[in-house]
């Protein structure tokens, strides 16, 4: 029994739910604290994407209830992006928290960031391999990275359990690894504890009221059930099912270390209007492979934002945007010639296509829209430069040359806003593994509360 009381650590726990959950007899607290979801920035600069006051609150309640309830908290991807700073970071926490709370659990923490050395033996050896759309992964690349991360399977956190862990807090790992790993470790079947870590990954998302508390989950041999932490809430069939769509590209195979999650036959079944439960899922074990996800500093950034309401302009976007975007460039290369470097201008029409960037075809012009110009640029100063040469065009600009010059609304003064240097994932690779552990670092800490310190111990 697995209690999962978010969806994401920093998110929000109710204490409530998180005693129910407990209280049924739960053999461990599992959730994940990571994502790729909001970008490169969290994984090159090692900075979570929650704030620190959001990610204590939430372990202040599971550090709390691991010492009263005496069973072990697993945390994956910690600090967003799972590099070795992220995990100190969360570690810190915890350890800041232990002296609040005057508890001493044994904490391991799993460390999964790879060296550029490391990866470009692996290539050397041939023992990286490319997902789509990429392909092979050339040296330049991984010098580029700012922090590269191997992604976990479940066999390092039962390693830290089977060593004493109370409190295991993990580097990137697969959202569903760290959810698997308890109901493995006691002997569950492969199929079930894997689609079950699937399904409970993001907490709620799987009920009704996705918002509404976390969820339990009881898995067994051959089957699975999953109900939600709050009485208000419900799971159903259809919510259980669809969420194997979620961030997967097939609904019934999941790629994860070592195996495939195979889901064709998997039935699922109300236990009444509030549980769910669900045969027939298989874990087809394979070759042992981990996930890398590296992150790089790319170039500079300044947006300026405007809104429009003229009717003449917006019954006519397409022609407006395409105009727009060629004077604009044209301003830019005139005043600054070859010392505007490599350059660029993107006009993104919020209230239009900006969100999919595909032609509209039919409908009514909007009533108003948000457009948002964003200049990239070798650097902070000459994307600042070349937004202020673009700002009387972008602000005035005529849906025909012998309109009067009409002005847009300038929500902020001044216009231009710096947003700094940008980064990007350049790798989506798979390196081959010996098994779960050959890549993963594991180290102890024991809060010592009489000194006020910790006590460090290798794995």
């Amino acid at each position: 029994v697995i209690v999962v009381p978010v969806g994401a650590l920093g998110a929000g726990i109710k204490y409530e739910h998180l005693e129910a959950g407990l209280a049924a007899g739960a053999h461990a607290m599992a959730m994940d604290a990571g994502s790729t979801d909001s970008g490169p920035a969290a994984l090159a600069t090692g900075l979570s994407k929650y704030s620190r006051d959001a990610v204590k609150a939430d372990l202040k309640l599971l550090v709390a209830a691991q010492a009263k309830w005496g069973v072990p908290l697993l945390v994956g991807s910690c600090g967003t992006s799972g590099c070795d700073a992220a995990v100190d970071w969360t570690r810190d926490i915890v350890l800041e928290l232990c002296g609040e709370l005057g508890v001493s659990p044994r904490i391991a923490t799993l460390y999964s960031e790879q060296t550029q050395s490391a990866v470009l033996e692996d290539i050397r050896a041939q023992r990286v391999h490319p997902l789509a759309p990429l392909g092979v992964l050339e040296p330049e690349v991984v010098e580029r990275c700012e922090h590269i991360v191997a992604l976990m399977g479940p066999e390092p956190y039962i390693a830290a359990l089977r060593d004493g862990a109370d409190i295991v807090l993990g580097g990137r790992t697969t959202d569903t690894a760290v959810i698997a790993a308890v109901p493995i470790m006691r002997g569950a079947g492969l199929g079930p504890a894997w689609h079950a870590g699937k399904i409970a990954e993001c907490g709620g998302l799987c009920t009704v009221t996705p918002f509404d508390g976390g969820v339990v989950i009881r898995v067994e041999a051959d089957a699975f059930e999953i109900e939600p932490l709050s009485a208000s809430n419900r799971c159903t069939p259809y919510t259980v099912s669809a969420h194997m769509l979620y961030e997967n590209s097939d609904p019934y195979l999941l790629p994860e270390p070592g195996g495939v999650l195979n889901v064709t036959a998997a039935q699922y079944t109300a236990v009444n209007d509030r549980a769910v439960r669900v045969t027939g899922s298989r874990f087809i074990e394979g070759a042992y492979t981990m996930k890398l996800e590296g992150a790089a500093r790319g170039p500079f950034q300044t947006i300026m934002l405007i809104g429009i309401t003229d009717p003449e302009v917006l019954a006519d976007l397409d022609s407006f945007l395409t105009a727009m975007h060629a004077t604009l460039v044209e301003r830019v290369i005139h005043v600054l010639g070859d010392a505007a470097g490599v350059f660029d201008l993107s006009l993104r029409p919020y209230g239009w296509n900006a969100v999919s960037g595909l032609p509209v075809a039919g409908g009514p012009p909007p009533r108003e829209i948000g457009l948002l110009l964003v200049v990239t640029a070798e650097s902070q100063a000459l994307a600042l430069r070349i937004a202020k040469i673009c700002n009387p065009y972008f602000f005035h600009f005529p849906l025909r040359p012998e309109k009067e010059l009409p002005s847009y609304g300038f929500p902020f003064s001044p216009a231009e806003i710096e947003l700094g240097q940008t980064y990007q994932f350049v790798l989506n690779h798979v390196i081959e593994t010996r098994d779960g552990l050959e890549r993963v670092r594991i180290d102890f800490v024991i809060p010592n509360q009489d000194a006020g310190a910790a006590f460090h111990a290798q794995a």
